[in-house]
């Protein structure tokens, strides 16, 4: 009953749905899972508290590789495109033309390009801001702000998407010091890993979710990964963790997470990770400098 009244039905019934008996023939005739009201044999509503704490965990220690991986992605941008102008992300010639000309031809946006959306959300966030002492000072004493004091106001989301504006070259420079395939996949990468911190930062469930931002899964990487579920985005995390701050032990708190609290009743399965997934290359600890 406490954790019925602190959490509510509705919130907890979503760990517990795994739980429910599968119904065989309307599964079959629908092609997908269909559930019943009744629960399998020896389910446990400690089990399902269990699993709720576990995700509590996981959402905590998403969200602090991607408070680390966001920083220093920020950093790097601003610092490259902060030497052609102090206020590059303000500049269409500092950006690629599909960006800062093609006009949106559908939607609520129709007309206008990506870089006067994401101005215009920009602006909305330096609004919310102006009482900072930075951002005070800077629109008193300039009128606006400069690249590495705007980068302060982004949220991830407005990150992903300049870096998704920026030129080809550019893009390129900044994803070869994370090791990733070009700025294309880089962009995208950054995406998803958007998607995971908004999952994360809105305390809904992220152990089995399906994952709609999707990366292509990088050449030599197992077959056996699932792109639309959440370890994959756990793997690019340790990936970029590795260049970013190589000494770290959050990838060893991953594996434990996993190994010592997630309810053995439940399977690893639908969170995404295949057999010898802890043995695997993409969790050592490596040796990298950006």
């Amino acid at each position: 009953m406490d954790y019925l009244e602190r959490l509510g039905y509705y919130r907890l019934s979503g760990y517990w749905y795994p739980l429910r008996v599968i119904d065989p023939v309307a599964s079959q005739a629908q092609g997908k899972a269909v559930r019943l009201d009744a629960f399998v044999p020896g389910s446990r509503f400690e089990d399902v508290v269990r699993l709720y704490v576990f995700d509590k965990k996981l959402r905590l220690l998403a969200l602090d590789a991607l408070e680390r991986i966001e920083m220093a992605v920020r950093v790097d941008v601003a610092h490259l495109l902060g030497q052609r102008d102090a206020r590059a992300h303000e500049n269409p010639a500092c950006l690629h033309g599909n960006f800062t000309k093609k006009q949106i031809t559908k939607g609520p946006d129709k007309g206008k390009t990506q870089h006067q959306v994401w101005l215009g959300k920009y602006q909305s966030m330096l609004q919310r801001a102006r009482k900072e002492p930075f951002v005070a000072h800077h629109m008193q004493q300039y009128g606006a702000l400069p690249i590495w004091a705007a980068i302060e106001v982004w949220d991830f989301g407005l990150l992903s998407k300049l870096f998704a504006g920026m030129q080809h070259a550019d893009q390129q420079s900044i994803a070869s010091m994370y090791g990733a395939p070009d700025g294309v996949a880089f962009a995208q990468w950054l995406r998803s890993l958007n998607f995971i911190r908004n999952v994360a930062a809105h305390h809904s469930r992220l152990w089995n979710i399906n994952v709609l931002e999707l990366s292509p899964i990088p050449a030599g990487w197992p077959v056996t990964l699932n792109k639309a579920r959440p370890f994959f985005y756990f793997c690019l995390m340790q990936r970029l963790l590795n260049v970013i701050c190589p000494n770290s032990g959050w990838g060893q708190r991953f594996v434990e997470l996993l190994e010592k609290e997630f309810p053995v009743v439940f399977s690893t399965a639908e969170l995404g990770t295949f057999p010898g997934w802890e043995t695997s290359p993409l969790w050592k600890r490596q040796v990298a400098h950006k």
